[in-house]
C-alpha cells in the first residue's frame, strides 16, 4: 500500500463533479466503453471474456471482493479525466495542496537545539509548486519515499522555517513513522 500516493488520488478524488459508477455492471459497461471492448477489460482485470460480457448484460450483480476492488480501482482510475487533471493543475499552479499528518517529525540542526523526532500532528498548507512536485512525481512514478521526502522538504520551509522567518540553519527534516497522512487540494 502507497500511503502517499493513494492519499495525493484521494485528493484528486474529491475533486469529482459526479459520482463514479457504484454497480459491478455499470463499472464493467463503463470500462468497456472506455477500453473499446471486452477482451481489453477482460485482460486487464484478469477474468474471461465472457464474465465481462455477463456483466454487460446484467446478468452477474456481484463479484467476488477482490474483483470488486479491482473494478472500483481502475474505473476511479480513469473517471473524469478532465477534472483531475484541472484539479491538480489549480493546486500546482494557483491553490497549493494542506497535508495534514501524524508522524515522528524531527531534524537535523546545529548542536543546542531540540532536534528530538517525536510524534507531531500537523496539518499545514504547502505552496503550489510543492503540489506540482508531488504530482510530477507521482506522474512519473515515484514510490512513496520520494513523495514523502517531498513532503518533508515542504513540511521543513513551510512549519519547521515558517516560510524563511525563522530556523535558517535547519539542514534536514526526518519524517519517520507516519501513522496518518491525507492531502487536501
Amino acid at each position: 500500500m502507497t500511503v502517499f500516493g493513494d492519499g495525493l488520488e484521494a485528493a484528486v478524488q474529491r475533486a469529482f463533479t459526479r459520482p463514479a459508477p457504484k454497480s459491478a455492471p455499470a463499472q464493467m459497461r463503463y470500462l468497456v466503453k472506455q477500453l473499446k471492448g471486452t477482451k481489453p477489460v477482460a485482460e486487464m482485470l484478469r477474468i474471461s471474456q465472457r464474465t465481462v460480457e455477463r456483466y454487460v448484460k446484467n446478468q452477474i450483480r456481484r463479484p467476488r471482493a477482490e474483483l470488486a476492488a479491482r473494478l472500483d480501482r481502475e474505473v476511479k482510475k480513469r473517471w473524469q479525466p478532465q477534472i483531475r487533471a484541472r484539479a491538480r493543475q489549480k493546486a500546482a499552479t494557483t491553490g497549493g495542496i494542506v497535508i495534514d499528518t501524524r508522524a515522528r517529525l524531527g531534524y537535523t540542526a546545529p548542536i543546542g537545539s531540540t532536534d528530538d523526532a517525536r510524534i507531531r500532528h500537523l496539518t499545514v498548507a504547502l505552496p503550489p509548486h510543492y503540489a506540482a512536485r508531488l504530482f510530477d512525481a507521482q506522474q512519473s512514478g515515484a514510490g512513496d519515499r520520494q513523495l514523502q521526502q517531498i513532503a518533508a522538504e515542504g513540511l521543513k520551509e513551510m512549519y519547521f522555517q515558517d516560510d524563511g522567518r525563522r530556523a535558517g540553519s535547519l539542514e534536514e527534516v526526518r519524517f519517520t513513522d507516519v501513522e496518518h497522512v491525507e492531502f487536501e487540494l
